[in-house]
């Protein structure tokens, strides 16, 4: 019986697009999109921001000495984390899990400009009973070390856990930790699963 359920949150409670956050930032440090993504992916500056090893000042500080430009640290925070759309059809489900007693847990790769953009915007994280964010675990998915610390805070045992993420490796990691879950393709098939698969109690009427 699931007790847990765990949400991804980029491309699952939120869409966004790396490509708007490229050229936002691009535009503040005189770069292109691809510039900017070369400088953020290719020398894993990115990646170091959301498992936490730089700070907003730290990551701000990087940008400048890279590419020999300042830039306003607001400006630079709005311009990474302006990227969202929140996913509205996937509300429903999260408040009736919540009501019929599931813990809720969101476990997210993500930085603390993108956390404070979403939470400001649409208060997300008061749905949930807790978070598990790659930048205050130093550690992202698939790593193994971010799913050591899920499996501190389910209070529950690992297969009463069930996580979904909207990438298939994410999944796989999750269940050679012991958790179940599937690969999120949208809230509708989301729905179908939990109901047909799982026996969650949604009704037969639930966002149709």
């Amino acid at each position: 019986m699931i007790r847990t359920f765990l949400f991804d949150m980029g491309n699952v409670l939120v869409y966004f697009s790396h490509e708007k956050m490229y050229q936002q930032i691009g535009a503040l440090y005189n770069l292109s999109e691809d510039e900017t993504r070369s400088l953020l992916v290719d020398s894993n500056l990115q990646k170091q921001y959301e498992r936490g090893e730089l700070t907003d000042t730290q990551f701000h500080h990087k940008l400048e000495q890279q590419t020999n430009c300042k830039a306003d640290i607001t400006e630079l925070r709005q311009a990474t984390s302006d990227i969202f759309i929140l996913n509205h059809e996937i509300l429903p489900l999260l408040d009736l899990l919540k009501t019929e007693g599931y813990r809720l847990i969101i476990l997210s790769n993500t930085c603390s400009a993108h956390i404070t953009f979403i939470q400001k915007q649409w208060q997300l994280l008061d749905k949930f009973d807790d978070s598990i964010l790659s930048y205050k675990v130093q550690a992202l998915k698939p790593e193994p070390k971010i799913y050591k610390a899920v499996l501190q805070i389910i209070d529950c045992k690992p297969h009463e856990a069930f996580f979904i993420d909207d990438i298939p490796q994410n999944i796989t990691q999750a269940r050679q930790h012991g958790l179940q879950g599937v690969t999120f393709t949208g809230t509708a098939s989301l729905i179908k699963t939990l109901r047909e698969e799982q026996k969650i109690a949604l009704p037969d009427d639930f966002l149709t």
